[in-house]
């Protein structure tokens, strides 16, 4: 388990995301210069034994330069079209200047689809494993090109996350524009201070996270919070920090105290409920009362069908559904062993009434322990 910045900085397997405004003119076509700069640095971080995971943004942007567009549009098919163009630029940059430090590449492209189906799920785990075997550097994005409203990944710390939870990586570094997480908005509190390092179960996690500035993509800094709870579950401590700074990776390998430190110092998930909790999207909801939010969140226990009061959505058997309590809040994600039809049949009731109910008893269970991922 790693426990301080300096082993941080000597963990092996480091997911790095590189946000839009450091791969971009200022959201206009790629920064080949910069890109140079990161593939110098992480050059450096291949020749000292580490295996490394580029997500990076700037396809859309780099779209839009090519297109000639001078604004980002809305249509949904208008930005597919432009991250099309775009993905060709953004993967011939890295190539390019990964190929100067004779440093194969590759271009990965992922949906919430491919995270959510089990088989591609794996499959891109296992392409990815063996690509970092094969001493190349996978370049991951979000498939714009063919993400909808309903499959969509959201932002690239969130794919960063669950890039490194596939890969089981020991460190995810975000790299943004601002210094890292601030206890107050620097701006309306002069006071305010950087947030060093931090554990990411401290209960102030997520309060800090509203007070600073996003960048040019889509993400904030309350997504890099989420994204570092994310990659917690594999085991994987987060780094936040400004990628203007000179070498900052290297300042990282050397645990230099710069940006913001999130421990993990929790028990990773098995392999199969880390997949449980990638799912972004739940195919439906369960609301569950207190004495089985109690029994499931304490106790470790099974959710039985007695300790449910409402089901919302349309699900079928071995779907992903959500647990939520009576006032909303998330408590699990679970694999659900019945269908939405007949799970408004048996709620309430106990395991001993399922068969009279429905005629069969597919599991004793509603979701088993085995199959539950608390939040």
């Amino acid at each position: 388990m790693i426990r301080s910045s300096t082993e941080l900085g000597l963990s092996k397997r480091w997911v790095i995301k590189i946000g839009s405004s450091l791969v971009t003119n200022n959201g206009r076509g790629l920064n080949t210069k910069q890109i140079q700069n990161w593939a110098d640095q992480i050059n450096e971080l291949i020749q000292s034994g580490k295996e490394v995971v580029i997500v990076s943004s700037g396809a859309i942007a780099e779209g839009m330069n090519r297109l000639g567009w001078e604004t980002r549009p809305e249509a949904l098919h208008e930005l597919q079209a432009a991250a099309a163009v775009g993905q060709m630029g953004l993967i011939q940059a890295y190539e390019v200047a990964l190929a100067k430090h004779n440093l194969h590449s590759a271009q990965v492209l992922l949906t919430h689809d491919d995270m959510m189906d089990r088989r591609r799920y794996l499959n891109a785990k296992t392409t990815l494993r063996k690509l970092l075997e094969l001493k190349t550097i996978p370049v991951v994005n979000e498939n714009d090109t063919i993400s909808t409203e309903e499959i969509e990944l959201g932002d690239n710390d969130t794919l960063a996350s669950l890039v490194a939870n596939l890969v089981e990586a020991d460190l995810m570094i975000i790299l943004t524009d601002v210094e890292g997480l601030y206890s107050g908005n620097p701006k309306d509190k002069p006071n305010a201070k950087l947030i060093e390092e931090i554990n990411v179960n401290d209960p102030a996690l997520e309060e800090y996270a509203g007070h600073s500035k996003g960048e040019f993509g889509r993400g904030g800094m309350k997504t890099k919070i989420l994204a570092a709870k994310r990659a917690a579950r594999s085991g994987a401590c987060a780094w936040i920090a400004n990628g203007e700074e000179k070498d900052i990776l290297q300042k990282i390998t050397m645990g230099k105290k710069y940006g913001t430190r999130i421990l993990a110092e929790t028990e990773p998930l098995n392999a199969r409920k880390q997949w449980i909790a990638n799912h972004l999207k739940a195919k439906g909801t369960v609301v569950i009362d207190s004495g089985a939010s109690k029994v499931i969140s304490k106790s470790g226990k099974s959710l039985l069908a007695v300790g449910v009061s409402r089901v919302k959505g349309d699900f079928e058997r071995g779907d992903v559904v959500k647990c939520v309590d009576s006032s909303g809040t998330e408590i699990a994600l679970g694999l659900i062993n019945y269908n939405a039809s007949e799970t408004k049949k048996i709620i309430g009731k106990s395991s001993d009434e399922i068969f009279q109910v429905l005629g069969f008893v597919g599991e004793p269970e509603l979701i088993h322990r085995d199959n539950l991922v608390l939040l």
